[in-house]
Parts: C-alpha cells; sequence; structure tokens
C-alpha cells in the first residue's frame, strides 16, 4: 500500500507494540503530529512541559516495565532538549527510542532554522542513532531502532526524520516485530570453573547490579542465594531485585552502602559479580576492591569484563541464562561460620535514631511504606533524598525503585514518575522521592501530572541547601559552603495550588502520617514538603578511592 512518511511512522509505532508516546510538537514534526491526531485512538501521547521532561517520562516508562519508552521532539532545541535524558537512558542500559524531527534534508547543513545535527551530538550517548534520508528507509530504519534498544545491553536509539520525508510516499508492507536478540549463548566451560569456585568457596558473596534487572528473569540468582546460602550485596541500581527482608539481602554495598556489606566484600574469598561493572561509587579503589577473593564476573557486555576491576573468570552472557546453566552444578550447601560473622557485622550497622522533636527522612520513608504496602513503585531524583530512599525503603518489587544511578542526573524523577504512572495505570501507587535542590529542576512537569490526573504523591526533603554537596564540602572542605545555600524563598504549598494540586507541609512525623495519609485518597497528583534539619547526613560514607577502613560512621 502506498502510505506517506508520517503514516508510516505510526503503522510502524503500532507494529513495535508501542501504546504511549512523551514528546512535544514543533515546526519539523508537524506531519507527524497531525497523523497522531488521525490515530489517537491506538497511540495516547502524552503532552510534557518540556522535552527533558519527555525523556524522563520514557525513560520511568521503560523502566518500570521493561519495555522500550519511546519519546518524540522537534529539530533544534527540541532535539537538544532530549540529550540529558538520552544520556540517562545510556548511562542506566535502559531501552528507549528518540524520534526528532529535522529541517527538510536540503536544508541541512545550510544553518536553517531551528536545525541541530542531533546525530553528531547524541553519538557518544546512544547504542546507535539514524538519519533517515529517503522515505522508502523510514520503516525498517525505525524497525532496526526497536530492535537494537532491546537486544543485548539494553540502551537509547535515536532516529532522525527530516521534515520532507514524513510527506514524502512509498509503498510501505507491514511486518511482525523481530524477536528480542537475546544473548542466550556462554561458555559451558566458564560456567562449570564458576561453579566449582562457588562449591569449594568458605565465605562467598554475590554483588549484583542493574543488568540483573534487565536480564530474561531475576529468580536465577534468587535461587542461587539460597540454595548455596550466599550473602548478597547489591548496587543502587539493583535495589530491589532481592526482597527487603530476605536473609540473603545483606544490604546495598558502596560509598553510601552500609557495613556489613562494605566489610564481606572485603572478607569474602570468592566474589560473584553479575550484571555490574565494578563503578567508581562502589569500588572506590579498583585496586584494593574484593583483594582477598577470586572474582567471577558475569555480564552481557564483553566492554565491561575487568573494565574497571581485574578479575580471575569472566562469562559473557545474559545473566539469567548462565545462572540457569549454573544452578544443576551447585551444591546445596550452608555456611555457618560465614553467616555468624555476616550477622555480627549486621549489629554495627548504622540506624538511625528517631528524635520526637524533628521529622527525620528515615522517619518519613518509613511511615511510607507503611502507608503504601509492598507493591507500591518509588521514583526519586539524585542527592541524599535518593540515597535515603535506597538505605531505608523496604523494596518488595524487581521494578519498584525507579533512580538514575550512572548520570546521577537532578531533575529526573518527576518525569520518571509521570512514565511509571502512565505505564502502570492510575490505579498503582507511585511515590516521588525529591529535594528541594533537584525539585526546582524540573518541578515545571507538575502541570503534566496535574492535566493527565496522575496520582503521583511527591515527598519533598527540604532542607533548603543542596544537601549532598553540603555533606561532601562538610567533609572534605572545611566547611566552606560554595554556593549550596541558595537562599530561595519557594512556598511550595502555595506553587502546589498554582498548578492545581494539593500540597501539604509537614514539621513533625503526626503531621507528615495525616498529610500522606489524606493524599492517599486524592485522584490527582499531591506535593508533601517534609521541613528536614541541613546538617542530617547520608551514612556511613566512604571518602573517594577509599576501602572498608575508611567508612566514616557517626
Amino acid at each position: 500500500m502506498q502510505l506517506n512518511g508520517s503514516q508510516i511512522f505510526v503503522e510502524v509505532l503500532c507494529e513495535q507494540g508501542v501504546d504511549t508516546l512523551f514528546g512535544y510538537p514543533g515546526g519539523a514534526v508537524l506531519n507527524l503530529y497531525d497523523e497522531l491526531y488521525k490515530n489517537s485512538d491506538r497511540i495516547t501521547h502524552v503532552l510534557t512541559a518540556h522535552e527533558q521532561g519527555a525523556a524522563h517520562a520514557a525513560d520511568g516508562y521503560a523502566r518500570a516495565t521493561g519495555r522500550t519508552g519511546v519519546v518524540l521532539a522537534t529539530s533544534g532545541p527540541g532535539a537538544t532538549n532530549l540529550v540529558t535524558g538520552i544520556a540517562t537512558a545510556y548511562m542506566d542500559s535502559v531501552p528507549m527510542v528518540a524520534f526528532t524531527g529535522n529541517v527538510t534534508t536540503a536544508g541541512i547543513g545550510r544553518d536553517s532554522f531551528q536545525e541541530a545535527y542531533i546525530e553528531g551530538i547524541t553519538m557518544p550517548i546512544t547504542k546507535h542513532n539514524f538519519t533517515v534520508r529517503r522515505v522508502e528507509e523510514l520503516a525498517d530504519t525505525m524497525r532496526s531502532a526497536f530492535r537494537i534498544a532491546q537486544s543485548g545491553r539494553k540502551g537509547p536509539v535515536l532516529v532522525d526524520i527530516p521534515k520532507d520525508v514524513t510527506a514524502a510516499v512509498c509503498e510501505f508492507t507491514p511486518k511482525k516485530p523481530e524477536p528480542i536478540r537475546t544473548v542466550t549463548t556462554f561458555n559451558a566451560e566458564q560456567v562449570k570453573w564458576a561453579a566449582d569456585l562457588i562449591n569449594a568457596a568458605q565465605r562467598p558473596l554475590v554483588y549484583f547490579g542493574g543488568g540483573v534487572r534487565s536480564a530474561a528473569s531475576c529468580q536465577p540468582l534468587r535461587d542461587l542465594l539460597h540454595k548455596a546460602e550466599i550473602p548478597a550485596t547489591y548496587t543502587l541500581m539493583a535495589a530491589g531485585v532481592v526482597p527487603y527482608g530476605d536473609p540473603m539481602n545483606i544490604g546495598m554495598v558502596g560509598m553510601h552502602g552500609c557495613y556489613t556489606s562494605n566489610r564481606a566484600v572485603a572478607d569474602c574469598d570468592v566474589l560473584i559479580a553479575v550484571g555490574t561493572r565494578f563503578s567508581d561509587r562502589v569500588a572506590l579503589n579498583p585496586k584494593t576492591f574484593a583483594k582477598n577473593a577470586t572474582i567471577i564476573q558475569i555480564d552481557i557486555d564483553p566492554s565491561e569484563l575487568g573494565k574497571n576491576v581485574e578479575v580471575d573468570l569472566s562469562i559473557v552472557g545474559d545473566a539469567a541464562y548462565v545462572l540457569n546453566a549454573m544452578l544443576p552444578q551447585i551444591e546445596e550447601k550452608k555456611h555457618p561460620d560465614w553467616m555468624k560473622m555476616i550477622h555480627e557485622w549486621q549489629a554495627q550497622d548504622y540506624h538511625p535514631v528517631s528524635d520526637p522533636t524533628r521529622l527525620m527522612p528515615h522517619q518519613v520513608i518509613g511511615e511510607v511504606c507503611n502507608q503504601c504496602g509492598p507493591e507500591a513503585v518509588y521514583v526519586t531524583d539524585v542527592g541524599q533524598h535518593q540515597m535515603w530512599a535506597a538505605q531505608y525503603l523496604r523494596h518488595a518489587k524487581s521494578r519498584g525503585f525507579i533512580t538514575s544511578g550512572g548520570l546521577g542526573t537532578m531533575g529526573f524523577g518527576y518525569g520518571a514518575a509521570i512514565g511509571a504512572q502512565m505505564a502502570l495505570g492510575r490505579d498503582q501507587r507511585v511515590v516521588m522521592f525529591t529535594g528541594d535542590g533537584s525539585f526546582h529542576m524540573n518541578l515545571n512537569e507538575a502541570c503534566t501530572a496535574v492535566s493527565y490526573e496522575l496520582p503521583i504523591i511527591t515527598v519533598i526533603f527540604n532542607n533548603s541547601v543542596l544537601g549532598m554537596v553540603r555533606q561532601w564540602q562538610t567533609t572534605f572542605y572545611e566547611k566552606r559552603y560554595s554556593q549550596t545555600d541558595p537562599h530561595r524563598k519557594t512556598d511550595f504549598v502555595k506553587l502546589a495550588e498554582g498548578f492545581g494540586l494539593k500540597g501539604y507541609r509537614c514539621t513533625n512525623l503526626p503531621e507528615f502520617q495525616a498529610a500522606f495519609a489524606d493524599a492517599m485518597k486524592q485522584k490527582g497528583p499531591t506535593w508533601i514538603e517534609c521541613i528536614i534539619d541541613k546538617d542530617e547526613k547520608v551514612l556511613p560514607m566512604i571518602p573517594g578511592g577509599g576501602d572498608i577502613n575508611d567508612i566514616i560512621m557517626e
């Protein structure tokens, strides 16, 4: 059949199973938007306040579901406004396809109005990107983009479409989506070697990251832990993969991890690293990380193997397939002496003490968990509140914690919460934690939450400072607080009302309990401002380049 480029665009989206699209219109994509208008019964378009918010929303949609998030923006500034969102998805291996409009093919390279070389700009932060020069190439290019985004190590792909391509006509042939190319192969001899090392270990430890969440299944990892009684620690990106309360879950590792996890890494004799890259927030000193252990690394991306920390055995493959093959070769075993050591260290973990005279982060987060139950999905911005959430949330779902780990993008949260809520439906509870610093960056997306009546509850930890940076200045810069006290006078309750949503302000736990209970009853979005002490710290903290002996415990 003969279709124009805009019609092909919509048909391929539907062919790929896309039901929700986040974006912002503009001149270069008007043909596409006209076709989306005609097909609004097939694809829901979510109009955000800013293209960055749209990119984060597509990201949140993908993280909440495992499906590919899709975002659309116009040329020039519309396209460049996507860059931070694309880079955020790239660093955390999130499947996303970003479509941008561009000037006509004849106008490319002539400094046309709203022209930007977005293919070149995004080359370092995408798995692949394309510029479609002929309408005959559009359908297959889009199909390739979706396939690449989901295949192997997942990530964002960009497709740039000049305006004349959206109007040109060609023959279109529908196709069924290609199956995702999951990496099912692995080296069986290496898997046996790994199993032998684990069976012989006296103090084994699993250290896993976000790659487990992206794998075909998280269950093989959980089965390994319980079959061989192996304690497990995790990175920020993997919170929730092993449920809170699981006896093998000993907590987060790294700079803002717990004492037990960091001590276990230092003292284990076999470390099984699964779907993780030994980032600088975990392996602060790569030369001494797990220095007493034989290290096994399992990752779908061969470029990550041994990149940051030297390992003794590396296995390329999807974590689920590798661990499934390994499980029959793993002996059922107990490690009583090792677990006794773990329990002794757990008694030394930092546990905040409640103060009835002020509102404290762990009290707030604990109350949210009490009222929301185990099925809630939690989203964060970046900063102290993010670490408090990672430390104190009682995670029960593998996709129940959505945060920007690799890029650490302040302003990520509200857009991501919108994407998650759109993906999961209004009956699913989504709670967003933010700080006053992060929230100021993209709080304009409140208008999006209001327009679509999304019941997102936003908890704002307001200490009137840029808390995480200020904490570093306290510890390492002799309290020289350079530009971390912005002296803002924002009234979040009045601002909420201006956006058309309900706002609350709390200074103690009873006020927060009542406010959150009322927010749970609202049909639309709400904000709850929590006034906290500016000297409230994230503990423990390990100085950069340090090791277990450098953990700061106060």
